[in-house]
């Protein structure tokens, strides 16, 4: 009888690209079967993601050709290209999938995304195979500036225009508006920066229109599509963060309803409010949002029309700063910000942030 296998996988880059490392743990019947984990030079953190999936199958392979097994990874990305749900467009990560898929029957294999924080043991394999470099081997010389020569390149990245959703009636009373029951439309003042916003966004000729379902950004985001002849493709990866039993609430009513709690949100980002999500969760998502959104428009230019955290996060992210930075950036109503990410290896740059020219004017 055939064995049954799991298996978790996960990879890094230091510098992105920079070193990196991959770790993989195969479990049967819940004890550990296998630990591995390398450095493979420099290399994207996708890159390093797929060698953590094919070291691991590999190995599995060798113990049962015929062993069925379950997939876990925190990268959203690798889980739906391999799934068959997304598309590769991306030429080194097609090789590596294709090695994935030769590295044992793609049949017998399901699989899953799971949060970061439970690919904990994957993860630490990954991190120490980059400190054993460090540690074994002569400090390398990492380039850290690559944009500087990729803006004199040919390549043509993916432009993503992050567009914040016109003011509701909870805007002016800074009141938490995330993805709960109250859903608010925009009032006649969002309805016009809409309007403002759509008008410069068909300056940038755009191909693609993403956004959130919620009514906020399907407003905004109908504005676009009027002003650009485009059709909207809602995707609920883009929405809000969710603020749970703190949805509707104004800041001054969370802090003396909810003293502790609103203490330990501001202190932190890991924390969550009651029922809601706190933003390193929310990175989670929106980090797979920034993926997608570049494995399926590779060198086009794209509209989402989301939401002030999501922003701010995708920010964070593309800066490689640290989650708390979140705390001090802000996206202003029918604000536009840039990102580029180039298809070859997924570098990424932050090009613009909380435009707002054009709602001034």
């Amino acid at each position: 009888m055939a064995r049954h296998f799991k298996l978790t996988a996960d990879g890094g880059s230091r510098g992105n690209p920079g070193p990196a490392g991959y770790g993989a743990v195969v479990t049967e019947n819940g004890k550990i079967v296998a630990e591995l984990f390398d450095v493979i030079g420099i290399a994207t953190n996708n890159v390093a993601e797929y060698n953590g999936l094919l070291a691991g199958l590999s190995h599995i392979h060798k113990l049962d050709a015929a062993a069925t097994v379950e997939v876990a990874m925190d990268s959203k990305l690798v889980v739906e290209q391999m799934s068959g749900r997304w598309q590769i467009k991306h030429a080194d990560m097609r090789d590596l999938a294709k090695q994935c898929r030769a590295a044992h029957d793609p049949s017998l294999i399901k699989y899953s995304w799971i949060p970061r924080d439970e690919n904990s043991h994957a993860d630490r394999l990954a991190n120490k195979a980059l400190d054993g470099e460090s540690a074994h081997q002569p400090e390398p010389q990492i380039q850290q500036n690559y944009l500087s020569e990729r803006l004199r390149s040919d390549e043509v990245p993916t432009m993503i225009y992050l567009v914040r959703h016109g003011e509701t009636i909870l805007t002016p009373m800074r009141k938490f508006s995330g993805t709960g029951l109250l859903d608010p439309e925009l009032t006649e003042k969002g309805l016009a920066q809409a309007k403002a916003v759509a008008k410069e966004i068909a300056k940038l000729d755009p191909e693609v229109i993403v956004a959130s379902p919620l009514a906020r950004t399907t407003q905004t985001a109908q504005a676009v599509a009027d002003a650009t002849g485009l059709e909207i493709k809602f995707d609920d990866i883009w929405y809000e963060l969710s603020f749970g039993d703190w949805d509707g609430l104004s800041f001054e009513e969370v802090k003396e309803k909810y003293p502790d709690e609103y203490q330990a949100w501001l202190n932190s980002s890991a924390y969550a409010p009651g029922g809601g999500e706190s933003y390193d969760q929310a990175g989670m998502r929106v980090e797979a949002a920034l993926e997608k959104i570049a494995a399926e428009y590779p060198g086009q230019r794209v509209v989402v029309v989301t939401h002030n955290g999501v922003i701010k996060l995708a920010a964070q992210i593309v800066t490689g700063a640290p989650t708390q930075a979140v705390f001090h950036l802000d996206a202003a109503p029918c604000s536009i910000s840039t990102i580029s990410i180039w298809p070859s290896d997924g570098l990424r740059a932050l090009r613009s942030l909380n435009e707002t020219g054009h709602i001034r004017s």
